[in-house]
């Protein structure tokens, strides 16, 4: 291996020991590594299913679609494209259609997984606009509450005046949060609260905090987020394929 050569800068050659030494030296070869074995599972995967394969004119729409979206329509230009990217014209048309094959994968193996995924956490998609109030001492956090219930102050005043994060330049406003985000202390506490209602003070981080509910968004699951959770789910699947596998990497 010391002898094949990888790559080469002016006159010099890199072989692939040395590539993967540099790699490891920057702490990248994991990484790296990572995504071979991941492509590799994805190769053997979709070599072996024949019902994954695509129509051609599916794939030429693709290419069309993606010469389109990114203003590689004059024939020079595609061809540039080409060779900064080291490839020929029939190796792009593998790359599109292996991308559609991947994409009929990830419906088939994780796409019922994520729809009942979803039915089962939708409270924890949805996000919530929250605005809070943190101060160091109890006693004065229970005050501003008092305050603000019998309005004699509003969240917002109280929050600029008293306040001791960032966010009081805002009246406390922190913006829309998804529920599941939100840190389990905050999350349980305000479950089933309205808008507009006051929660607190509680302790958090050694301080104390008083949290108003502005508003309830539901969020349904759209494309944007379909495709986060399918690549999430079958990233999960591609590791769950390499767990058993016996890996070795030969340098001798």
């Amino acid at each position: 291996m010391e002898a094949e050569k990888f790559l080469s800068i002016d006159d010099q050659s890199i072989s692939l020991r040395q590539a993967i030494a540099y790699l490891r030296t920057v702490g990248e070869l994991p990484r790296f590594l990572q995504k071979i074995l991941h492509q590799h599972v994805l190769e053997q995967e979709l070599q072996s299913r024949s019902d994954l394969e695509v129509d051609p004119n599916q794939v030429e729409q693709a290419m069309v679609n993606f010469r389109l979206q990114n203003k590689l329509t004059e024939s020079g230009q595609f061809e540039s494209w080409l060779q900064s990217q080291g490839l020929n014209y029939a190796q792009f048309r593998e790359r599109i259609s292996m991308a559609l094959k991947l994409e009929k994968l990830k419906i088939e193996t994780v796409g019922r997984e994520i729809e009942e995924h979803f039915q089962q956490n939708q409270a924890l998609f949805d996000r919530v606009v929250l605005s809070r109030i943190v101060v160091a001492d109890p006693q004065q956090a229970q005050n501003l509450k008092a305050q603000i219930l019998d309005g004699s102050s509003s969240f917002e005043d109280a929050a600029k005046a008293h306040s001791i994060t960032d966010d009081r330049a805002f009246g406390g406003a922190m913006g829309a949060l998804a529920m599941g985000q939100l840190p389990p202390a905050i999350r349980d506490r305000i479950a089933g609260k309205a808008a507009g209602e006051v929660v607190g003070p509680f302790q958090m981080e050694g301080r104390y905090m008083l949290l108003r509910i502005e508003d309830r968004l539901p969020t349904p699951l759209d494309n944007n987020l379909r495709r986060q959770l399918q690549e999430q789910f079958f990233d999960r699947w591609v590791q769950e394929k390499l767990k058993d596998k016996q890996i070795q990497l030969h340098l001798n």
